[in-house]
């Protein structure tokens, strides 16, 4: 609900803006009273999310859309099906992901570089630089993000599996961290390289969790002692790791259109005609079939690079065909 605000500045400039701010919980507003120059960061995370989602998914049935008011995604985010896991994974990792961003542009004064990297690497590099300090991003994470599952009582099914999710998700982006280096010497010889920890561009971590949400495995809840876990459904299914993805019921087919369920339905969407894939016609429309109409697209055409510096390009109009589903 963040992402869609227009701006969080004006709302949190009041003394009380925190509590201004809606759809949060109690122990989450306690966060942002504490940390009220990191709400702006947790809005890129939430938004970053949302573009990640619907990237991932906008040839699928479920495309990611979103609505207005609380409930950003509908009802799809809290039925417990893969497709929450996914928005789980996706939005924990976007907040890890931007506050920690905000750390290394000096954005925060809690905060800064990962200093702790010092020394000379085993590679025989020496450790410089502005380190992305991700074990801030990921503690504020778990302390912003985890707060309505834990407020909810570890005893509920859907709150263990929220949060796992939400872990899995953040441990995408440590996982992927890379290594950047600068050399150093004459000439750029490079006799003495620098090298800094940076975070994997977010769309490698969406493509990390798009993997894990086609992987993710169905569990139920059992008791074992006074604990209440989650285990796969059938002996069939592998056990899953912290980094995997986990879901407790089947995914509606997302066809036909059921306000109650938050599921809009495919009629309209546009299909690929030619594609065996999830975005092809036959399984987008479901098996009902599809329109098709011509439409205008406008493109640059015999484009020419003049001296010096630039490029001249005409607009070309040509008709193509456009595919919609009944």
């Amino acid at each position: 609900y963040l992402a869609k605000q227009p701006s969080l500045r004006a709302i949190l400039r009041d003394p009380g803006g925190c509590e201004g701010l809606m759809g949060l919980v109690e122990e989450q507003v306690r966060v942002c009273q504490r940390q009220v120059e990191a709400m702006d960061a947790v809005k890129r995370g939430a938004e970053l999310a949302v573009e990640e989602c619907q990237h991932q998914f906008h040839s699928r049935r479920w495309n990611c859309s979103t609505l207005q008011g609380l409930q950003v995604f509908g009802k799809v985010a809290i039925q417990g099906t893969r497709e929450s896991a996914f928005i789980h994974a996706i939005s924990a990792a976007g907040v890890a992901f931007a506050v920690t961003r905000a750390c290394s542009r000096g954005e925060l004064e809690k905060c800064g570089c990962d200093r702790k990297i010092r020394g000379v690497s085993p590679e025989g590099f020496q450790w410089s630089g502005c380190s992305d300090n991700l074990s801030y991003g990921i503690a504020f994470s778990q302390a912003f993000v985890d707060k309505p599952e834990r407020s909810r009582g570890i005893s509920s099914s859907r709150a263990l599996m929220n949060l796992h999710n939400n872990e899995a998700g953040r441990k995408a982006l440590l996982a992927h961290m890379k290594v950047e280096c600068k050399c150093h010497g004459v000439s750029g010889s490079c006799e003495v390289r620098t090298c800094w920890k940076v975070m994997p561009p977010f769309r490698k971590v969406g493509n990390v969790l798009k993997e894990k949400f086609e992987g993710a495995t169905e569990v139920h809840p059992k008791r074992v002692g006074s604990r209440k876990l989650l285990v796969p459904k059938s002996s069939r299914f592998k056990p899953y790791t912290a980094h995997d993805l986990v879901y407790l019921l089947a995914s509606p087919d997302f066809c036909n259109r059921d306000p109650r369920r938050g599921v809009f339905g495919t009629s309209g969407r546009q299909c690929n005609r030619t594609s065996p894939a999830m975005d092809g016609c036959e399984l987008l429309c479901c098996g009902r079939g599809f329109h098709t109409a011509q439409a205008e697209v406008v493109e640059r055409c015999s484009c020419k690079f003049r001296w010096c510096c630039s490029v001249k390009c005409k607009q070309c109009r040509r008709l193509v065909e456009v595919h919609s589903c009944r």
